[in-house]
């Protein structure tokens, strides 16, 4: 069973009220069993709202409001709904593929809390979260460039 950001697959969770539907990730989908997340409305943060990154070790929106606690929150309720469904479809975690740069999803780069679009290494929240149970992760960008393949 794979894990994919719902906002992916079309699903209007970004921070600004849209998606970021990905070809690949919905042709990979219908080829997987898979569950569908997103860190940040699992924690109740409205659609729209302000966009938040990752700044000297908080997540804070572009007004400065520490949501820190919230995504936290929102990753763990992520995390327990991909444990129930790997339980129900009685699948392994095989990996997941998340949005690139969110603060929840990023895989190896996030926003670095300029809101310029600048990046810095590092993990979102959620992706911390799997990576300590060792489930590989990857961006729809990887995926991109592998034509549809798995990335690990």
């Amino acid at each position: 069973m794979y894990i994919i950001s719902g906002c992916l697959l079309g699903n209007h969770c970004k921070y600004n009220g849209g998606d970021n539907r990905n070809e690949a990730v919905c042709r990979f989908a219908s080829k997987h069993p898979h569950v569908v997340v997103c860190p940040e409305t699992a924690a109740a943060l409205p659609v729209p709202r302000e966009p938040a990154e990752w700044k000297e070790g908080r997540i804070l929106d572009r007004s400065g409001q520490d949501l820190t606690e919230a995504f936290l929150r929102g990753a763990e309720i992520s995390m327990e709904r991909v444990r129930e469904a790997a339980r129900e479809m009685r699948e392994p975690l095989e990996g997941a593929i998340l949005k690139a740069r969110s603060p929840s999803c990023g895989v190896r780069e996030i926003y670095d809390g300029s809101f310029t679009g600048q990046t810095v290494p590092g993990d979102g929240c959620f992706v911390k979260m799997l990576r300590e149970i060792g489930v590989p992760v990857c961006t729809e960008e990887d995926l991109d460039r592998s034509d549809g393949q798995e990335q690990k």
